[in-house]
């Protein structure tokens, strides 16, 4: 009877050992003595055991948080800024045969990416046209690791930390962009107050009446006002009095 029992106990052995079962969202690269024989799954494998090898991989998009990293910007300012990236594999194939790890290779080469799409920037452009810049590192990506089978669906940069002293610069900055925009507005004001006075001058010039009428709506406004100021109606001729002494 035991002659019975080890080949049975062996054989089932062997059945369990070649028995996979992958989920839906897994898939497995499967190698016939060494060479590549297929991608398999999901559901249920079989797998010969010793002369059939099988890696599995995750399809699901993986979350990549990249390190701070310091950057120079094209201004000379040093910052430091961290980032995740989004991806996933879509084809099992090269993301086994054509590297090694798949995920600390996307890592590297997102933190390289991070260091040099940033440098080639301002600080300004680095806080004011963040979407701008993530597009820019996810379609490198994109194209560096496509090679693997790997497909970067989505980078965002989180965070750009800035030294204090260049903060309060940036405030300074800031201040003094307000207070020219505020003295440049003033001016303008100012200017077309006085195309405004010079176009109604023009117009009150053209009739005498015009300019009495203004003159009476004048005191009148004067003396609307509670104030303890004294004033004098002067009538105009006697300003065209005047006038026509010192002409003489």
């Amino acid at each position: 009877m035991y002659a019975y029992l080890i080949p049975l106990i062996v054989i089932i052995a062997l059945v369990a050992a070649s028995v996979r079962i992958l989920p839906e969202y897994k898939r497995g690269v499967v190698f016939f003595l060494g060479r590549f024989q297929q991608v398999k799954g999901p559901g249920l494998l079989l797998i010969i055991p010793v002369i059939q090898k099988m890696e599995v991989v995750d399809l699901r998009t993986i979350t990549l948080d990249v390190p701070g990293q310091d950057v120079i910007s094209r201004d000379n300012v040093t910052v430091r800024v961290n980032a995740v990236v989004y991806f996933r594999v879509v084809d099992p194939e090269k993301a086994i045969i054509q590297i090694e790890n798949f995920g600390m290779a996307t890592s590297q080469i997102a933190q390289t990416t991070l260091r040099s799409v940033l440098g080639k920037h301002d600080l300004d452009e680095m806080l004011a046209e963040r979407d701008r810049l993530n597009d820019d590192i996810q379609e490198i990506l994109d194209a560096q690791t496509e090679a693997w089978g790997i497909k970067v669906a989505n980078v965002e940069i989180k965070q750009v930390d800035i030294d204090e002293n260049m903060v309060r610069a940036i405030a300074r900055q800031a201040e003094a962009e307000r207070e020219r925009r505020a003295k440049v507005i003033a001016a303008d004001g100012e200017l077309q107050a006085s195309q405004k006075l010079v176009e109604a001058a023009d117009v009150l010039g053209q009739n005498p009446a015009a300019i009495q009428l203004r003159y009476l709506q004048t005191m009148n406004d004067m003396s609307s006002r509670n104030s303890s100021t004294i004033f004098f109606p002067l009538p105009l001729e006697i300003t065209k009095i005047f006038e026509q002494m010192r002409g003489e």
